[in-house]
């Protein structure tokens, strides 16, 4: 209760591997009928939603009230001091999925429960910044944006909920990738990579113009705006103009990834996850952006979901994996490595997340590779949560403290 992490971490991973099995039983009684589960919700919204608000704010919050307070120049808090919300998210997103299948009065109580601790979440961040005297807020403040965005967001999943209006339900989840799980990644990947880089690869010398951070920035704002203006201009000369716009900023993503040291990078396992996930927002935003260049074209969708699924399994997945187990090992006093079971566990994420891909074309394979995308990305959480989760309540192995 003494490191933030710890506590934050743990939450997160139980929410993970129970949204990921969750999900992969859905997948299977699609498939079979073999448990006649009832639905009060759209399962489509209360996957969205789980998988953007679920585990990952719990993440932030044990990277933000760790490395943040360093970059700030305050003083951090102990877990027992952020204790109540980190219970309060965890507790409504462990309960949300199984909520949606007893009725939406449960589900819209579940959601209750992370609103408040997300918005605690977001006061308390913000406190350590207007406390802060360092002259570079830069990064916090964008991240604090997105912590307001993300509740704001919630609370809209929360109002079409009561209205009984799924499509502004899903909407809502995707602003709040774009605008706040998207912000906050791209935030600490600007100020963090780069770092990674140049102290494991001294040859790499670390560079993060601001201009970069405001592309990424500019580019998640955007894609959060487009899923409104989508419900309301839909045709050919829209998507052109988002398809063209998300295939240039897309090669822009995958040149900065090579300009980051990613074919370096891949010297050093733990480095080169950070740079192969930063990698795959780039592949997602071209899949997007083909998929909407074909649908101005010829009126049909085409991988819209490959491309959404490459940014959030692969992208912001891979980069929850390499980043959290980075965290894990500093602060645990291990050495900074991926051995060889977790350097395993990604490559099978890359495989998920390949699998997820190729379930977005419409074949009548898609159901199948649906599930096995679902199972293998279950399977590859559980196995990492499980072995990480089970260090946190462990004592350093150093002997120090924290």
């Amino acid at each position: 209760m003494a490191a933030p992490h710890r506590l934050a971490f743990f939450l997160a991973m139980l929410v993970l591997v129970t949204s990921g099995l969750w999900w992969a039983v859905l997948q299977f009684e699609r498939l079979s009928g073999a448990f006649g589960l009832g639905y009060e919700l759209p399962p489509t919204v209360v996957h969205a939603s789980l998988m953007v608000f679920g585990f990952m704010p719990l993440f932030f919050a044990g990277f933000l009230f760790t490395a943040g307070p360093k970059w700030l120049g305050v003083q951090a808090p102990a877990a027992r001091d952020i204790a109540l919300p980190l219970a309060l998210m965890a507790g409504g997103w462990l309960a949300w999925p199984f909520a949606s299948h007893a009725s939406a009065a449960a589900a819209m109580a579940a959601l209750v429960l992370p609103i408040a601790g997300m918005a605690w979440m977001t006061w308390r961040f913000g406190r350590l910044i207007s406390a802060s005297r360092e002259p570079d807020r830069l990064h916090a403040k964008a991240i604090v944006t997105g912590l307001a965005v993300g509740c704001a967001s919630l609370c809209g999943v929360l109002a079409s909920v009561f209205a009984d209006a799924p499509l502004f339900a899903r909407t809502f989840a995707y602003t709040g990738l774009w605008g706040f799980i998207t912000v906050v990644f791209v935030s600490v990947a600007h100020r963090m990579i780069p770092f990674f880089t140049s102290s494991a690869l001294p040859m790499v010398r670390a560079w993060r113009p601001f201009w970069v951070l405001w592309l990424l920035l500019g580019l998640a704002g955007f894609e959060a705006v487009a899923t409104w203006l989508e419900l309301f201009t839909g045709g050919p000369a829209w998507h052109g103009v988002r398809g063209a716009m998300e295939v240039t900023v897309g090669g822009v993503v995958i040149w900065l990834a090579f300009a980051w040291g990613l074919v370096q990078s891949l010297k050093v396992r733990l480095v080169a996850m950070l740079h192969l996930g930063f990698s795959w927002l780039g592949v997602g935003l071209v899949l997007s952006g083909a998929s909407h260049l074909v649908q101005a074209l010829t009126g049909q969708a085409w991988l819209a979901l490959g491309g959404l699924h490459a940014v959030t399994m692969g992208c912001l997945g891979s980069l929850m994996m390499a980043m959290v187990t980075r965290v894990s090992c500093g602060h645990g006093g291990r050495p900074l490595v991926a051995d060889d079971p977790v350097w395993a566990l990604f490559w099978l994420l890359q495989a998920a997340t390949t699998l997820r891909i190729a379930a977005a074309v419409p074949t009548g394979a898609a159901p199948v590779l649906t599930l096995a995308a679902a199972l293998l990305w279950a399977g590859v959480l559980a196995v990492w949560g499980f072995r990480y989760g089970s260090w946190y309540g462990r004592a350093r192995t150093d002997g120090r403290a924290g």
